[in-house]
C-alpha cells in the first residue's frame, strides 16, 4: 500500500428489510420463490484513502453510514461488495468495554481486552501502569466491573483502547464520554498522537473538533459519499444537508467573487470570495454591514465598545413571523456566539411580498482580541415546517481589537482585588 493506511474501495453494505417477521422465516427456510424483502443500502458504493498520519474526519447526518463503514474497516461488519485494505494496526474507540466481561475486575478486564487486542501477557504489563494512570478509578480496578458507574467503566474502557500504542487509531464520538476533566485528557492524548504521526480516522458531530484537528473530511449522506475535502468546505456543505438543501454549492466566477445585488452597505465593506450563499429565497438578504461605535461601517471593532451588526431583507412571498439572525465563528469554524431575533422575543409580524425590512443587532464586543466570520440568516416556519430563506455563511471578517485579552473566547470583566 506504500504511503496508504486505508484504501476503501466501492464498498457497499445492503441490509434485507422485511415487512413481516413471517417472510424472513420463509425465506430462510426456502419456502417461497417470490422477492418478499426490499434492500436498503447502509453504505452504497463508497471510496476514499487515508494516508499514513493522516487525520482525516467522516461527518454526516444519523443515518448517513459513518458508524458502518468504521465498523467495516474495523472487521465488525462484512461489507456486500467492494473491496478494503488496511495497513497498520487498528485501536477502535468504537462501542466502548463491549468485550468486558462485567464478572472479571478491571485488571482481569485489562488482561482479557489486551488479549484480543493481539497482546502478550508481558506486553499489556508493560502498559498497565499507563492505562491505570489514564482511568484514574483507584482501587476500584481490583473491584467487578458490574459495581462501577458508567463513569468509571467508561474510563477503564477508554483508557485501554488509547494506551495500546496503535498505528491507526479509529475514533467514533468517544472523545465525548466521561466528565469534562477526563474529556480535556482524552483531547490532550489524541492531540500526541497526531503529533506522533499516527494515522487517524475521526467520527464526530462536534463540527469544532473536526475542524480543528483533520486534516480532510469525507461528507455521507445516505450512504453515499457526497464529498471530501478540506474541513471548512466540507464543514458548510454539512450544514447545508442538515437543513435539507438540496441545492449544489454556489460557483464563483472567473475572478472568484459571486454575484450579489448592489447595495450601498456592502459596498464599504470586504466580503469574502469564498461565502456560503444558499436558501429557497423566499426572502432575501440585499445588504448588510457591521457598523462600529463612531457609526462607521468597517470591520475592525475594538473590544469593550458597542458595535451594530445589522442587514437588509427583500422578501419575495408573504412570510408570517421570519427570524432574523446573525452567527460569530472563529476561523476554525467554532460558533462563539450569535441570536436571533425568536431567541429575543422580538416578533416580525406578517411581511408581504416586495417589502424590505432592515434588522439591527446592537452589542457590547467583549470577544478577545482575534479575527472571526459573520454569518447572517433569514428563517422561518412555514406550515409547521423549518425554512431557509437565505443564509450567507462566512460573508466577511470581524477583527477584534485589544490590548488585553484574557483566556478563551470572551472577557469576563473580572475584578481584581488583593488584600
Amino acid at each position: 500500500m506504500g504511503e496508504l493506511a486505508i484504501k476503501v474501495e466501492d464498498i457497499s453494505k445492503m441490509y434485507k428489510l422485511y415487512e413481516k417477521p413471517k417472510d424472513r422465516f420463509k425465506e430462510a427456510l426456502g419456502l417461497t420463490r417470490k422477492k418478499r424483502y426490499y434492500e436498503h443500502y447502509a453504505l452504497n458504493h463508497v471510496s476514499f484513502d487515508v494516508k499514513k498520519g493522516e487525520t482525516v474526519g467522516i461527518i454526516g447526518t444519523n443515518g448517513s453510514g459513518k458508524s458502518t463503514i468504521l465498523k467495516i474497516i474495523t472487521g465488525v461488519l462484512n461489507p456486500s461488495g467492494g473491496s478494503l485494505i488496511v495497513d497498520g494496526r487498528i485501536s477502535a474507540l468504537l462501542e466502548l468495554g463491549a468485550g468486558f466481561n462485567m464478572e472479571y475486575t478491571g485488571i482481569e478486564n485489562i488482561y482479557l481486552n489486551g488479549t484480543m487486542m493481539g497482546f502478550s501477557r508481558e506486553e499489556i504489563s508493560g502498559r498497565l501502569d499507563s492505562i491505570l494512570q489514564f482511568a484514574d478509578i483507584g482501587d476500584f480496578v481490583n473491584q467487578p466491573v458490574k459495581t462501577y458507574s458508567s463513569g468509571m467503566f467508561v474510563r477503564l474502557a477508554f483508557a485501554v483502547a488509547i494506551n495500546i500504542e496503535p498505528e491507526i487509531l479509529i475514533v467514533d464520538e468517544a472523545l465525548s464520554v466521561g466528565d469534562v476533566f477526563f474529556q480535556v485528557k482524552c483531547y490532550h492524548k489524541f492531540e500526541e498522537f497526531k503529533k506522533m504521526g499516527k494515522t487517524i480516522l475521526f467520527v464526530s458531530h462536534d463540527l469544532s473538533s473536526i475542524s480543528k484537528y483533520c486534516d480532510r473530511v469525507i461528507l455521507l449522506n445516505k450512504g453515499e459519499k457526497l464529498a471530501e475535502g478540506k474541513p471548512k468546505e466540507i464543514v458548510d456543505m454539512y450544514k447545508q444537508v442538515l437543513v435539507q438543501q438540496e441545492e449544489e454549492r454556489d460557483v464563483p466566477d472567473s475572478k472568484g467573487v459571486k454575484e450579489y445585488k448592489e447595495g450601498a452597505w456592502k459596498e464599504k465593506m470586504e466580503i469574502n470570495p469564498d461565502f456560503i450563499d444558499y436558501g429557497e429565497k423566499a426572502a432575501e438578504i440585499i445588504d448588510f454591514a457591521i457598523v462600529d461605535d463612531r457609526g462607521e461601517i468597517t470591520s475592525n471593532i475594538k473590544k469593550d465598545t458597542d458595535f451594530v451588526i445589522k442587514f437588509k431583507v427583500q422578501f419575495h412571498r408573504d412570510i408570517e413571523e421570519p427570524i432574523f439572525a446573525f452567527t460569530i465563528k472563529d476561523l476554525q469554524g467554532t460558533e462563539v456566539t450569535g441570536t436571533n431575533t425568536m431567541y429575543e422575543n422580538i416578533s416580525s409580524g406578517r411581511v408581504k411580498e416586495g417589502e424590505i425590512r432592515t434588522v439591527e443587532f446592537k452589542q457590547r464586543m467583549n470577544l478577545q482580541g482575534r479575527n472571526y466570520l459573520l454569518a447572517l440568516g433569514c428563517v422561518g416556519f412555514s406550515e409547521n415546517k423549518f425554512s431557509v430563506y437565505h443564509r450567507l455563511y462566512d460573508l466577511c471578517n470581524i477583527n477584534v481589537i485589544s490590548d488585553k485579552n484574557t483566556v478563551g473566547f470572551y472577557d469576563m470583566e473580572s475584578k481584581v482585588k488583593i488584600s
